[in-house]
């Protein structure tokens, strides 16, 4: 038998992760995130799709009537994404006509340039890159 102190954690990193949101209108969220950011589609699960942000970062849009949580106000989460050029970023999302678009800012403490800007249905999509 083997005791809780005997056991660890598998060797080897994630071969993905997956942060879900949850949406009242699926194809309008996929339709924005496919247009305004860009990514594209990794895995198709019907009512779940999963899109590759970078790396092994991916973001799930779920349709709220057959996953596991429902869609909610207000939205407590943000996605952030770090890029290379946080002011082309701002001008690319601007041109898309993006809800709540902020001014990009520089964060001394952070050391980071950022903007935020809301995706269809309320959730936070920050866009940052590193200061100097």
């Amino acid at each position: 038998m083997t005791s809780q102190t005997d056991v660890r954690r598998p060797a080897g990193d994630p071969l993905l992760t997956v942060t879900f949101l949850y949406f009242r209108d699926l194809p309008r969220a996929m339709a924005f995130y496919e247009t305004v950011l860009g990514v594209e589609l990794a895995i198709d699960q019907g009512w779940s799709k999963i899109y590759r942000l970078g790396g092994t970062a991916h973001v799930g849009l779920v349709d709220e009537t057959r996953g596991s949580h429902r869609a909610a106000d207000p939205k407590p989460v943000q996605l952030c994404m770090r890029v290379a050029d946080v002011d082309a970023w701002h001008a690319w999302a601007a041109s898309c006509g993006v809800a709540a678009l902020t001014a990009p800012k520089d964060s001394p403490s952070l050391g980071i340039r950022a903007f935020v800007f809301d995706d269809p249905e309320g959730y936070q999509i920050e866009i940052q890159s590193v200061l100097g």
